[in-house]
């Protein structure tokens, strides 16, 4: 049986961009990353958490709009292979929808094609929920991930529930 999909965002779970800005949390190490346009961007990481995806038994994507950039940027700090695929999101990267979906999630959905994933972030709503329910057969999981405080425990306890129930 093919393993399960997770998408996985960068700004949220896995850099906790929301936390208190002068207060880096336990087990982050801080990187920054130069931009063309203004001063380079700070992200924390925690290199525990590359491995303990790697554990959960899916097989990774980047849902991120660092797309390419998260393998060069992300992967190596977290422990991750640079090489892990991401979806491409086009001309959709940033749009607004009238109905209220976030700009991610009708190409994760075609991404996916209709074989079961998990999708960490922290921009969900209940109109993706709606969308997702309505144009995905397989089984799917929309985990959010306080910005705050990024990926934690209970976090990997809920995606390896469901990676369970799919039958990895």
């Amino acid at each position: 049986m093919t393993r399960p999909l997770l998408f996985l965002d960068v700004d949220g779970p896995l850099n906790p961009y929301a936390a208190q800005p002068e207060r880096r949390p336990a087990g982050y190490t801080t990187i920054r990353v130069p931009l063309a346009y203004r001063r380079p961007l700070r992200v924390w990481l925690n290199p525990a958490h590359g491995p303990a995806l790697l554990r959960l038994g899916y097989e990774l994507v980047w849902a991120t709009s660092w797309m390419a950039e998260a393998g060069v940027w992300i992967a190596p700090v977290v422990g991750l292979p640079a090489d892990l695929p991401y979806v491409d999101f086009g001309r959709g990267l940033f749009a607004e929808r009238p109905d209220g979906v976030h700009w991610k999630t009708e190409a994760i959905v075609a991404y996916a094609a209709g074989r079961p994933f998990a999708w960490v972030d922290d921009e969900q709503s209940p109109a993706d929920t709606l969308y997702v329910g309505a144009r995905h057969p397989g089984p799917a999981l929309l985990h959010h991930v306080d910005p705050r405080v990024g990926l934690r425990e209970g976090d990997f306890t809920v995606l390896r529930e469901f990676a369970a129930g799919v039958g990895t």
